[in-house]
């Protein structure tokens, strides 16, 4: 079989997968959040935390809730890898330093997993469980509690109540991300990913060197790090080591964790603004961008332009060579478009224009089909914007799902999609007039400005992947880059629940025959167009200075 129509199979199996369950997960997950009940082991937990579940939260209240849990999370966080040397299993490990702990926190919390720092030779048993993974589970579940306020905003009507951010966080965690990940995990067991407590093993080489062999509780880790879009590996080579990744079945089994809530909450939105239709036509333009990403970046590292990959007869280097060509991109695509950031490829060796598709598709704001949650309040966002630009070009007041798109409202959607820009742009900006960038970047010229962009668009829009010749592990990186993860999370949340408010107060407005159908394949056409405009007139001269121009010069 050639390795083409290998991809290709490849990738059918995935959309078939992916089409298979949309349906019954996503109205699993409209019902978990429109439930009245609560689990026995739900309410033990709101107990133990003093929470009512019951209580209606407007929107400002909403936000105090994830806010406030979050910051103690990050404070959490930072304290285990301050004294982890003081902790069960600590395999000897030192504590992290104040700027690279921060970092840390402030990645994990923010659901960005960006890692200055090798995991197998820095990171003790339980930092990893106890710490890392834990936080793999609730920031995961903040991004999809802020999407189902959004949504709530749109399917109720003079109220300000969007539900209970407690409820929807711990209803999150135990009917959906567990249960998935437990399944996921025992598969990968199974497939040979490992899962233990074991201590550090030093082995003899075939060539007579010694080598230390690490173990952990990496199955369980390496589940919810995909099934939650998180993406911080266990090991520093992430999920292009055995350990993590073992063969083709757990590659592709990776790549669907990751792909599956983001292509589902869009049925959710259906189900919960009573309109399946609506969800039919956000999930299809998820999925318009997501497979042209993937069309793209394969055909140009199966083209391998440049001198040095047409003498070496393809695009390998970087690649893990079980893999290749084909799985290594449909992964890169799929996991920067979805803030997931794991990798079995190193992106910093992705041909110049791949890069530019990678770094694209962060920019986008990852909604294609984006993290879970932040995926699909952000294309909800963005239907307001092409809403908004189809009543403009018709003279009519804008209107979606029945809702008037106001004055209040398109400034919280402006403000939602100005924040990342700014975030990226002046983070490189400042980074590249500093010599901190100078001396972080392993390569010169087009490709060394490429990686310094990578990272402050990874870390501003939670994505945690990187170009890997970037030397990312200073103070001034952790620090700037670690501050651009915090507010490129939550300051976009603040518009987006503020939003929720507004709209979830307002009384629905009939549908007239001169309303725009945003359920029919035109919306679908105008919300992809205005996608790619937005992102383009922001950040085309960036990305000609870096992907471009080393792409054209190959």
């Amino acid at each position: 079989m050639s390795p083409v129509l290998a991809d290709v199979l490849l990738v059918t199996a995935l959309i078939g997968a992916l089409a298979l369950v949309h349906r019954p997960l996503g109205d699993y997950m409209a019902a978990t959040f429109q439930s009245k009940k609560h689990l026995r082991v739900e309410r033990w937990i709101y107990r133990s935390v003093g929470a009512n579940p019951d209580a209606e939260m407007r929107w400002p209240a909403y936000l105090r809730g994830m806010l406030v849990f979050s910051a103690v999370s990050v404070l959490f966080l930072y304290l285990m890898q301050r004294v982890q040397d003081k902790l069960p299993l600590s395999l000897g490990f030192k504590p992290i330093s104040a700027d690279q702990a921060f970092n840390t926190a402030a990645s994990f919390v923010s659901n960005t997993n960006w890692q200055s720092y090798s995991g197998e030779a820095a990171m003790s048993h339980v930092t990893q469980t106890a710490g890392l993974a834990v936080q793999n589970f609730v920031s995961a579940a903040v991004g999809i509690a802020v999407a189902v306020a959004l949504v709530r905003g749109f399917a109720r009507s003079r109220t300000g109540d969007l539900g209970n951010f407690w409820a929807d966080l711990v209803r999150c965690i135990v009917r959906i991300l567990i249960p998935i990940s437990v399944v996921a995990a025992v598969l990968l067991i199974a497939a040979g990913a490992i899962q233990n407590f074991g201590d550090i093993h030093t082995v003899t080489t075939l060539t007579g060197d010694k080598q230390a062999i690490s173990p952990g509780a990496v199955a369980s880790q390496e589940a919810i790090k995909d099934l939650g879009t998180n993406g911080g590996g266990f090991f520093n080579a992430n999920s292009a080591h055995p350990f993590e990744n073992p063969n083709g079945f757990t590659n592709l089994l990776e790549i669907f964790l990751l792909l599956v809530i983001p292509f589902s909450l869009p049925r959710t939105f259906g189900k919960m603004v009573g309109n399946v239709k609506q969800g039919y036509a956000i999930v299809a333009a998820m999925g318009i961008i997501w497979f042209a990403g993937v069309v793209a970046v394969t055909w140009i590292e199966y083209a391998h332009p440049g001198t040095a990959s047409q003498i070496a007869g393809g695009g390998l280097e970087g690649k893990e060579q079980r893999f290749g060509e084909g799985p290594s991109s449909l992964f890169a695509v799929s996991t920067t478009m979805t803030s997931t950031g794991s990798v079995n490829s190193f992106h910093d060796s992705f041909q110049g224009l791949s890069g530019g598709v990678l770094l694209l598709g962060m920019m986008l704001g990852e909604l294609a089909p984006g993290g879970v949650g932040s995926g699909l309040y952000g294309m909800l966002v963005m239907a307001i914007i092409a809403v908004f630009i189809a009543g403009l070009m018709v003279g009519r007041t804008p209107e979606y799902l029945g809702k008037k798109i106001g004055t209040r409202e398109i400034k919280l959607a402006a403000c939602y999609i100005l924040i990342t820009p700014a975030l990226v742009l002046i983070g490189t900006a400042v980074a590249m007039a500093l010599p901190d960038g100078k001396y972080a970047m392993t390569n010169i010229g087009a490709h060394g400005f490429s990686e310094v962009l990578y990272a402050y668009t990874s870390a501003s829009n939670n994505n945690g992947s990187a170009f890997a010749g970037f030397g990312a592990n200073t103070e001034f990186f952790n620090t700037t880059l670690g501050l651009c993860m915090v507010l490129g999370r939550f300051l976009p949340m603040v518009f987006v629940l503020a939003l929720a408010g507004s709209l979830a107060e307002q009384k629905p407005i009939p549908a007239t025959a001169g309303t725009l159908r945003t359920e029919k394949p035109l919306f679908t056409g105008l919300l992809v167009g205005a996608i790619l405009i937005i992102t383009g007139l922001t950040f085309f001269p960036a990305l000609a200075l870096g992907p471009l121009a080393e792409g054209l010069a190959a």
